[in-house]
């Protein structure tokens, strides 16, 4: 009678446990980036243990704040690096490696059946590969470094079942979206969603990605798909350990079911100053954008940038445009395939790989009264720069605003 999350946990946990329990969960791997590293390290310090649980099941992404934006930043990122030594830390990617939530899968590190804590909300993403992926506080994150467990209440589950084709340029991210516009910002709060449908298992990674990503923006604990020959082909060569899958029994029990049929779904975008303040393209039309942000670990990957580009392609830019992508080999295969030079010679800025703008720290904060589209997962009041407006929507909705200058239909491009 168990969902997903309660035979994680309880494979984490050594018995069976239920929704609502409160456990102790042996964590099999640990995440803190340049941003929380900082007060993790520093409260771990402070507890007096000399060395961490197990330094292979540590990763350490620097890429909030990289290249270093000031002087203060490159102390505190140095201190780190020196910690990190001390420790042995194996698993420590530096500048340009890519964003978190992106470096661990592409290294393997998320996988079917595992729980996955990262000391930063999004850490969500990884349930795209059959995980319990969450996010933690950096004082948790101390606590895990110390000793490799932590206490968790085991969350009950939703379950969202999609059906359809999602239409020309309609992707994951109008479906992620519309999802929250549903459920609303705190519908899923402290609950784990689980989703189904012939839509989910048409989704790509990347898209599945998306779509786990943003699952805290509903106050999902964990956004979980099921593993299926998608993702074991992905993880077939980079898993670092072997895994077992987990599925729910088909008498589990759900707290929520929601039924979503996307065959008429156009394109969405978020309002400011909330993620749940979800309309269709058509209803935001014409709205003046001062800039174009894609990238994030919501919508940086490979055929995000496609998307753009498909958009974009023998066309300018009219508006000035960012793109970063979310890792290093993104970067690469976007730059053999020419997906990159599709996109430079549209007039767009390209950035090192990391969350650049997203999280208002630099390469692209905008300034008061300013307006900008973006494909990140959060588009609070002084999120990227104080007093201006975030739109949230897809890359092709994003690219097609980056030619006119004003939200628009990417179908109509």
């Amino acid at each position: 009678m168990g969902t997903i999350s309660e035979k994680i946990f309880s494979r984490a946990n050594g018995k069976e446990v239920k929704a609502n329990e409160f456990i102790i969960a042996n964590v099999d791997y640990a995440m803190a980036h340049d941003g929380t590293s900082i007060l993790a390290v520093k409260s771990f310090r402070e507890m007096g243990i000399q060395k961490v649980w197990n330094p292979r099941r540590i990763v350490i992404p620097f890429d909030h704040l990289t290249p270093a934006n000031t002087e203060k930043t490159a102390f505190l990122q140095k201190d780190i690096r020196t910690w990190i030594k001390e420790q042995e830390i194996e698993n420590f990617y530096d500048i340009g490696n890519g964003i978190c939530h992106q470096v661990l899968p592409e290294n393997g590190f998320a996988m079917p059946g595992k729980l996955v804590v990262g000391a930063d909300s999004h850490s969500c993403t990884y349930g795209a590969f059959g995980a319990f992926g969450t996010g933690v506080g950096a004082t948790d994150m101390s606590e895990i470094f110390a000793s490799g467990k932590l206490w968790f209440k085991v969350p009950e589950t939703i379950k969202i079942t999609v059906d359809g084709r999602l239409g020309n340029r309609v992707s994951a991210k109008d479906l992620t979206l519309n999802v929250i516009g549903k459920i609303s910002a705190a519908g899923a709060t402290y609950r784990a969603v689980e989703f189904y449908g012939s839509t989910i298992s048409d989704l790509s990674m990347s898209g599945r990605m998306t779509l786990c990503n943003m699952a805290i923006e509903m106050g999902a604990k964990a956004g979980i798909v099921p593993p299926d020959e998608k993702t074991f082909e992905y993880l077939r060569g980079r898993a670092v350990e072997e895994y077992e899958p987990v599925y729910a029994d088909g008498d589990a029990k759900y707290v929520e079911s929601y039924y979503i049929d996307v065959n008429d779904l156009e394109p969405q975008v978020a309002r400011p100053h909330e993620v749940d303040n979800v309309c269709e393209v058509s209803e935001v039309a014409g709205t003046n954008v001062d800039q174009v942000f894609i990238g994030t670990c919501t919508n940086g990957r490979l055929e995000d940038l496609e998307s753009a580009a498909e958009v974009l392609k023998g066309r300018q830019v009219v508006v000035r445009t960012i793109v970063i992508p979310a890792s290093r080999s993104i970067m690469i295969e976007a730059i053999k395939n020419g997906t990159a030079e599709t996109l430079l010679e549209a007039g767009v800025t390209f950035a090192t790989p990391g969350c650049g703008p997203c999280l208002g720290g630099h390469m692209g904060v905008i300034g008061e009264g300013e307006v900008c589209i973006s494909t990140a997962n959060r588009n609070f009041k002084g999120r990227m720069g104080a007093g201006g407006f975030i739109y949230l929507a897809s890359p092709a909705t994003a690219a097609a605003s980056a030619l006119t200058g004003e939200i628009t239909d990417p179908r109509d491009s």
